[in-house]
């Protein structure tokens, strides 16, 4: 079978209408039988498992389990902003090892980089912040956005 995912030139990915149809069927319920996807996708069983498989190689999707963090434990999520002296990519490399550390970014604008964190309370969030990830080299300064309310989140993108 062919790669599921290719890439032109300038190194922009695209996927065929097949492999959407899959991954949209699996974001709508990541448990669905093969069987069920093959059905509404017009293909069998043995070849949804064998491109579901392909995508899941390529980096081009992962079947996880979500959480709420408050149900397990965590009472504080947060969005900080870094700003960072020098080169990004060793502030950025350290911040992953952060099991905290839900994503890192570099960004354009007011930040350099944008983290989201997960923190078991307030305390937790200030030694996150104060002790770990201002105390980095290269770190000039950061600010803090303290979730109070999650009003959405999906993971559907594109594929709509």
């Amino acid at each position: 079978m062919r790669d599921v995912a290719t890439r032109d030139r300038n190194g922009t990915s695209s996927i065929d209408s097949v492999s959407l149809a899959i991954i949209e069927q699996l974001q709508e319920d990541g448990r669905r039988p093969y069987a069920a996807i093959g059905k509404a996708v017009g293909l069998s069983e043995a070849a949804v498992r064998q491109r579901v498989q392909k995508l899941l190689d390529q980096g081009v999707m992962q079947i996880v389990a979500v959480t709420d963090p408050l149900t397990v434990g965590f009472r504080r999520q947060a969005m900080v902003g870094i700003n960072v002296e020098g080169d990004l990519d060793p502030v950025a490399d350290a911040l992953t090892t952060m099991e905290e550390v839900e994503y890192v970014v570099m960004t354009a604008g007011s930040f350099d980089l944008l983290i989201e964190i997960v923190c078991e309370d307030d305390d937790h969030l200030l030694e996150m912040i104060n002790k770990r990830i201002r105390t980095l080299p290269g770190v000039r300064s950061t600010e803090s956005f303290v979730y109070l309310k999650l009003r959405k989140q999906t993971y559907t993108w594109g594929t709509r």
